[in-house]
């Protein structure tokens, strides 16, 4: 599709600053889960041509590196905090933390139930589990016959070898499994589309639940991240993600720091770079990114709601 004019001068950020000031401005006030509080609004889209750079804001600071190795992580299958706590995120630590300290009136700090993760094998097996979350229902997602189905990889074949098929899906919100799950999915449905005419592989994705501040640069950028390795993996070029939010929130002590980030102004794109060598989707590794010219503003920082 050939751009308009105003498109063109249009940086693509600027459609997730316009979603920051609608929610601030005209969002449904909501109490949530979390007794936190949110503005909210129902279904919300978002489109980035992977042509045009690689969609991470600029906007603030957002750490790449650290989202990636949670998007491999999935992709690899994963369901245990102490495979991330290896490569230094923290970011699902608070959920099994919770947990701990519930089951065993526990005020433990959060570095002392890391390093014990970390250190005793077995007690990240009992206490680091997450449950059947994203990677276990990508890869690992259970038949009633009880074999399994690998999602990701029928996506692979089908791309390769079915690749006008409206069944490129893969898919997390297993209804059986969630009250097992730490936290029930909130990027739940992904799709990919090969276009015919241009040789692009496009993607999408659903999100239930979507933090406007803290959560949705990174879910665009993973998205964006699996598109152009699955493009890499199956012999075609990215072309274009789109995003679709259904709860889309801004929690209400994201306010401050939502106006600080739109008084700031958009920053030329990146581009991404893949070590060509990888020959598995399942072998990708975070040495093997990286992003060309991020130049971000810097970072801004927010509490996160359990």
């Amino acid at each position: 599709m050939t751009k308009t004019h105003t498109e063109q001068q249009r940086h693509p950020e600027q459609q997730y600053l316009d979603l920051l000031r609608e929610l601030i401005d005209h969002g449904d006030e909501r109490i949530d889960r979390t007794g936190v509080g949110t503005r909210a609004k129902f279904g919300h889209q978002m489109r980035f041509d992977l042509t045009d750079g690689f969609p991470v804001f600029t906007t603030k600071q957002v750490y790449w590196k650290t989202a990636f190795k949670e998007m491999l992580w999935m992709l690899a299958g994963g369901d245990n905090i102490r495979e991330l706590l290896q490569q230094g995120v923290k970011i699902w630590t608070d959920w099994p933390l919770k947990h701990y300290r519930e089951q065993n009136n526990s005020d433990i700090s959060q570095a002392d139930f890391e390093q014990k993760i970390l250190s005793d094998a077995g007690f990240a097996q009992q206490w680091g589990q997450l449950g059947p979350v994203y990677g276990s229902q990508w890869r690992r997602w259970k038949t009633a016959e009880g074999g399994e189905i690998d999602q990701v990889q029928q996506v692979i074949d089908a791309i390769k070898n079915n690749p006008t098929s409206r069944r490129i899906i893969w898919d997390g919100w297993n209804v059986a499994e969630l009250d097992n799950m730490a936290l029930p999915p909130c990027h739940k449905h992904y799709q990919f589309y090969v276009n015919q005419n241009t040789g692009q592989l496009n993607g999408a994705m659903v999100q239930r639940s979507a933090d406007a501040f803290l959560g949705l640069a990174w879910n665009i950028a993973n998205l964006a991240l699996v598109t152009h390795l699955l493009a890499r993996q199956t012999g075609y070029s990215a072309g274009e993600i789109v995003w679709f939010g259904m709860d889309v929130h801004l929690y209400l002590n994201h306010i401050e720091q939502a106006e600080e980030q739109l008084s700031r102004s958009p920053k030329p794109m990146p581009q991404l770079k893949i070590d060509p060598t990888v020959q598995s989707l399942f072998d990708y590794r975070i040495e093997h990114l990286e992003l060309l010219n991020y130049q971000p503003h810097t970072h801004i920082a927010a509490p996160v709601a359990v």
